[in-house]
């Protein structure tokens, strides 16, 4: 090969290089800060972009996702001077490939500064128990103070979420005493809430079982007064009408020798009964009298109905 040979060769070789050197592929979401002559020319995004050998270069390249960032753990004092390690989780976006590339140096890192930072100042406003209930104000008030740094260097702080906070191991073992001692008193107190319940469902029983008993007592003796006044009643009838019938009966033709004869009757089996249930009998004076008795009750009998008529 001679020498005009080989100088082709390499010409079409450096060629080559320089097309190349011109060519840049810029893949999706990424964009590329490009200088020409140590000056800030364009930003070049996804797509095929030609630059110019020995003036222009790529200087910066920037990714257009969303990032996650770790925060590494810090020791953050609470306002009851407790020392805890807190830790976290930064995600942010570039916006603006051209400020994030001279707006400040490393953009990730004065993110993360800040994070920590605004993290020990909200930890140190809150007690440690608060610091548990209060992740999503910590989070949102982190967010708000990075992303408000953050707009002059073209990047936009999406969200922060606090992944641990770990206070020292006495403070763990108090925290568990102190959650087993809250929860050995909730169990006592619901204990002591269903006996009270027990017991009152007890005596509402009892009250609801001693009402029921006296309504149904109650119940029986209406029942039984309204049986005996019933009763009465029916009797009262029942002896005014036989007291109606016998009276009838006299006013008839030899009623009242029938009455006379009935008087005799019963005199004679009430003296007989007397003889029967008693040893010792007085007798009357005029027992041989019977016909006087009889014709005393005939009077009474006679008076009683000339006063009806």
């Amino acid at each position: 090969m001679n020498s005009a040979t080989f100088i082709l060769v390499g010409l079409i070789f450096l060629g080559f290089i320089l097309i190349a050197s011109m060519i840049k592929i810029v893949p999706q979401r990424t964009a590329i800060i490009v200088e020409r002559l140590g000056k800030y020319r364009a930003t070049f995004t996804a797509g095929f972009q030609i630059l110019i050998p020995f003036f222009d270069k790529v200087r910066y390249r920037h990714t257009l996702k969303e990032q996650a960032i770790d925060v590494a753990p810090q020791i953050c004092i609470t306002r009851d001077n407790i020392a805890v390690e807190v830790d976290g989780i930064l995600y942010l976006q570039v916006l603006d490939p051209q400020k994030a590339s001279y707006g400040i140096d490393n953009y990730r890192f004065a993110s993360i500064q800040i994070a920590q930072t605004t993290m020990r100042s909200v930890i140190g406003k809150l007690e440690l128990d608060r610091t548990f209930e209060e992740r999503e104000s910590i989070n949102a008030t982190i967010v708000e103070a990075v992303d408000k740094a953050s707009e002059p260097w073209g990047v936009k702080v999406t969200r922060y979420e606090v992944k641990n906070i770990s206070p020292p191991q006495s403070i763990k073992d108090a925290m568990e005493k102190q959650m087993r001692a809250e929860r050995e008193k909730r169990a006592v107190i619901a204990e002591s809430e269903g006996t009270k319940q027990a017991k009152i469902n007890n005596a509402e029983g009892d009250k609801q079982e001693f009402i029921l008993k006296s309504e149904g007592e109650k119940m029986r003796r209406i029942n039984e007064a309204a049986g005996r006044a019933s009763e009465i009643e029916q009797v009262a009838v029942a002896t005014a009408n036989g007291l109606r019938a016998i009276a009838n009966a006299i006013n008839e033709e030899n009623g009242l020798n029938a009455v006379n004869l009935r008087i005799a009757e019963q005199y004679l089996a009430a003296f007989g009964n007397l003889a029967k249930a008693n040893n010792t009998m007085i007798l009357p004076s005029n027992l041989s009298d019977i016909a006087g008795i009889v014709a005393t009750a005939t009077s009474v009998f006679n008076e009683t109905k000339d006063k009806k008529k």
